[in-house]
């Protein structure tokens, strides 16, 4: 993929009006796909997919030409127009307070933004006026709708605007491979895993570092090699990748509780990668070597799993991020599968 200049839009025309559908792929039979399968009670709900400007098609679907008008709106961003704009190797992402997702994606060194409302598709490349993206990895919402993103290979965490355009960057000569990203909107705290440097460092909203947490071992409130993590009502939640555990700490950052162990069992973990938590208190893990997100409850106790290897509705191969909104939609990214599954949480706690 040559490089792109500037954001890359999918909208209607003043002729055609455009529309985003989570399924670019249904499901054969129509059936709902849910977890765990019947007889047992369903809590989960496949809901769709995204993959990129596939999950864009007019009102009128069965309009001749569609995939030439489409293409029309793709300037500077393929060698070939045969190229389709989609997903390549998701990380991670959110979804921001307007309802967009978000997805960072090292493949194609971009932001994807995949806005529902306005039924358009965006593709933010540029990290800062003269330096485009390289390996975005974490991403956030930052004060007033801003766009954090943490790139592991330049070493910062860049702002965008809303509409994509650079604001700025912090953490340079402070931060060795940025990852993971969470931001306590109350108190105004970012928090950024540092990934080789075995800690999680936490700035205030204009960039100062003011604390770490952490430091390398694999005794309780150390890391090693944290990736990514969540923030939900008070806890900070680090993946601690190479001890194959997640660790909640408090905004004091003492350790609150740990879950998972190594292990090779459903429900144990190797290579823990995304977390996230709904509003329950539900916790789900990406366990990336077996293909698995992980459910437990708000103790730790597990749940279920839903996955395996494969490219089928609710199998991943090697998933990456994982996040929630406020309707408890359960985001996955699906790195080797280049998509985004959402499952809808059913029932609650």
């Amino acid at each position: 993929m040559s490089a792109v200049l500037g954001a890359l839009l999918l909208a209607g025309c003043a002729e055609t009006k455009y529309q985003m559908h989570l399924d670019p792929e249904p499901v054969a039979n129509g059936a709902p796909l849910v977890w765990p399968a019947p007889p047992e009670t369903a809590r989960f709900r496949y809901v769709g997919q995204l993959t990129g400007e596939d999950n864009f098609v007019p009102d009128d679907s069965g309009r001749p030409g569609f995939g030439a008008e489409v293409l029309k709106w793709i300037v500077g961003m393929f060698d070939s127009a045969e190229d389709k704009v989609v997903l390549r190797r998701p990380q991670s992402g959110m979804v921001d307070s307007q309802g967009r997702v978000l997805v960072t994606d090292v493949g194609s060194n971009a932001v994807y933004v995949f806005d529902n409302i306005a039924a358009q598709l965006h593709v933010y490349v540029q990290a800062a006026e003269k330096q485009g993206f390289i390996t975005p990895v974490g991403i956030a919402e930052g004060p007033d709708g801003q766009i954090l993103v943490a790139d592991a290979e330049l070493g910062e965490v860049f702002r965008l605007s809303s509409d994509g355009k650079p604001m700025g960057s912090f953490g340079k000569n402070v931060l060795v491979r940025p990852t993971g990203l969470a931001r306590d909107p109350e108190r105004g705290r970012v928090y950024v895993s540092d990934t080789h440097a075995h800690d999680v460092k936490v700035f205030d909203d204009e960039g100062r570092l003011i604390d770490s947490i952490g430091n390398r071992g694999d005794e309780e409130g150390t890391l090693n090699y944290p990736t990514h993590l969540a923030y939900a009502k008070d806890k900070l939640y680090v993946t601690d990748g190479m001890n194959a555990r997640v660790q909640i700490f408090d905004m004091q950052g003492r350790v609150i509780t740990t879950i998972g162990r190594r292990g090779m069992y459903v429900g144990e973990m190797t290579r823990p990668k995304g977390v996230t938590v709904d509003s329950y208190g539900n916790i789900y893990v990406v366990e990336s070597f077996y293909d698995n997100l992980l459910v437990f409850n708000s103790q730790g106790q597990f749940l279920m799993p839903i996955g395996g290897t494969g490219k089928e509705v609710g199998q991943f191969y090697l998933p990456a991020g994982v996040w929630s909104d406020r309707q408890n939609r359960i985001y996955v990214a699906d790195m080797f599968n280049g998509r985004i599954v959402i499952f809808q949480l059913i029932g609650g706690a």
